[in-house]
């Protein structure tokens, strides 16, 4: 029913990744996908879902070398050793504030995410629950997937289907994939756009590799900042709020694009890789 046309992999959670040709593919996601994140003093995880505080982490490349060893690239060039405590420095000054870089996911580990203004960017509950923080950001307050940097999916799944159908709502918009941060690009076909709504349920087989098809994956404003060539393009979430707005789980319709993935049998995932569709076990 499809092919996969791209595979991504984030070392440090809400930096650039890095493109692969193929993957092993764990119980716990992608081999090596955000294995480390920044944190600061106050327990709060680096995303740049509350871009104010931590959008210049999209200005950082994290890679994982065959080895294992993840290395952080910065916007001056210096390219060190997450491990390397004048990473942490340069960091800290590039963040305007002491920060480090971490394996250790914190036991009370705060992730912040930035209210939209728009419809569907978040549920009505949370919105009506936010406060304004310290950079006059409306946030709210959650906290990652327990013992990960994830913030609920082990896997994210974008269907080409799916950005071509926004292009066509919006067309002056930038919809390149790695504005969505997935792990897998898929090509299903030619049918009308958001084909993986249909899959929720369903076991996905992709290479050697089994998921199951979780939920549609709720978006924040990190699609509409700049990453790396990419600039920013503000009317990016606007659209697809316009556009699907979908069910997710009992928090009402939110602006979605994309699919969660739990992974079921591990194994490994290349480009060009044939992708199946199964009944739901």
């Amino acid at each position: 029913m499809g092919t996969v046309t791209a595979l991504y992999r984030y070392p440090v959670k809400s930096m650039l990744g890095e493109a692969m040709s193929a993957v092993e593919v764990t119980e716990s996601g992608f081999s090596g996908d955000r294995t480390h994140a920044v944190l600061d003093e106050t327990g709060a995880v680096g995303s740049v879902k509350h871009p104010r505080k931590w959008g210049a982490l999209l200005r950082c490349r994290s890679r994982r070398a065959e080895s294992g060893a993840v290395r952080v690239e910065l916007p001056d060039g210096s390219d060190l050793l997450v491990e390397d405590r004048e990473l942490d420095l340069l960091l800290s000054k590039l963040l305007g504030r002491q920060v480090f870089c971490s394996a250790v996911v914190p036991e009370r580990g705060r992730l912040e995410r930035a209210v939209p203004a728009y419809e569907g960017g978040v549920p009505d509950a949370v919105r009506a629950s936010a406060a304004v923080d310290v950079t006059g950001e409306s946030i709210t307050t959650g906290s990652v997937a327990p013992g990960t940097f994830f913030d609920f999916g082990r896997v994210h799944l974008v269907t080409t289907a799916a950005l071509a159908r926004m292009r066509e709502v919006y067309p002056g918009g930038d919809f390149d994939p790695r504005r969505f941060r997935p792990n897998l690009v898929v090509d299903a076909g030619t049918g009308p756009g958001f084909p993986e709504d249909a899959w929720v349920g369903s076991r996905l087989r992709v290479g050697e590799a089994l998921f199951r098809v979780v939920v549609p994956t709720p978006r924040c404003v990190m699609p509409t900042l700049g990453h790396g060539e990419l600039p920013a393009d503000p009317g990016i979430m606007r659209a697809v709020a316009r556009e699907h707005r979908v069910p997710v789980f009992d928090l009402g319709p939110l602006s979605c694009l994309g699919v969660y993935l739990d992974v079921l049998e591990a194994g490994t995932v290349r480009l060009g890789d044939a992708i199946t569709l199964q009944d739901a076990a």
